[in-house]
């Protein structure tokens, strides 16, 4: 399976600085594989914005299936506090034909500084960064995103921990990065009893970021990367996830013990690794248990 396009700068630049969590799906991996495309109907039914987001995407004549060739969906924390979320689809539609399209419509623009944005279905609002590349969300997520790409506020490519983890994960065809605050909870939770034993309250402190990368190129790579401030976390974080994978083989359900006989714990230098590869039928199973919903988020 060939590797995804990175994030495109247009894309890229239209992200503002305190990301939350970055999610990338590469729509022409997921053709390729039935366990990709479950995983992807697994994540719509449980994301009513990703199922409104490509309603929306639809009611403007763009099919997902065939005209996208990848959906990013970034999610980031506003200076009130307040959690905003952006779509970004990009593939080989026509930016000229969809505008004359809109016109003939009668479909007015709003101009916000340089940008024209136009209604969608859902109370979305849609922008192109270029020619291949489409933004969409309510208006208010819209013109936040349009403010990090002019320049009014700041972009995430000022984030250096954010910044640095989408260029490690970028071309893989279904990644994710998540911020310091959301890092911490997805690893209490995948340690579950163990964080309680363990000081995981003075070590959380030092977690700084995780990104995660699925590969679906015979069976199913699932790799999660958590950045931390030192090699003494890394390695105290893989030393409670091996005793996670000891007990999970001895007292999980059937399914989540086969899958930790596959599963790898290590630290490298300031990084805290997780490694597990599966068959396609074997994870299908694996993907509706808790272990998994904890360390995908």
């Amino acid at each position: 399976m060939a590797n995804a396009m990175p994030l495109n700068s247009s894309a890229r630049s239209a992200i503002p600085a305190d990301l939350q969590q970055l999610i990338s799906v590469d729509y022409r991996a997921l053709k390729d594989s039935p366990t990709a495309t479950a995983l992807k109907s697994q994540i719509m039914d449980s994301q009513e914005p990703l199922k409104q987001a490509e309603s929306a995407l639809r009611g403007v004549g763009i099919n997902p299936d065939k005209d996208i060739d990848a959906l990013t969906v970034a999610s980031f924390r506003t200076a009130k506090g307040g959690v905003k979320t952006v779509f970004v689809a990009s593939g080989p539609f026509n930016m000229k034909a969809a505008l004359k399209k809109l016109a003939l419509q009668k479909v007015k623009p709003t101009k916000y500084r340089t940008s024209n944005y136009y209604p969608m279905d859902g109370g979305f609002v849609m922008v192109f960064l270029d020619d291949n590349t489409l933004m969409f969300s309510d208006p208010s997520s819209v013109k936040l995103a349009l403010d990090a790409r002019d320049g009014e506020i700041l972009n995430v490519d000022t984030n250096t921990t954010m910044a640095s983890m989408i260029s490690s994960v970028d071309s893989a065809p279904f990644w994710s990065v998540l911020d310091q605050q959301g890092t911490q909870n997805v690893m209490r939770s995948a340690l579950g009893d163990a964080a309680k034993i363990a000081d995981y309250e003075t070590v959380k402190k030092r977690v700084m970021g995780s990104y995660y990368t699925m590969d679906f190129t015979g069976g199913v790579n699932f790799d999660l990367t958590v950045v931390t401030s030192d090699s003494i976390t890394a390695g105290t974080l893989s030393m409670m996830m091996k005793a996670v994978i000891m007990y999970k083989k001895s007292s999980a359900t059937p399914v989540e013990k086969a899958a930790m006989e596959k599963a790898t714990a290590d630290s490298d230098g300031d990084k805290f690794m997780f490694h597990f590869k599966d068959s396609d039928a074997q994870f299908q199973s694996l993907m509706h248990s808790p272990l998994f919903a904890a360390v995908s988020r």
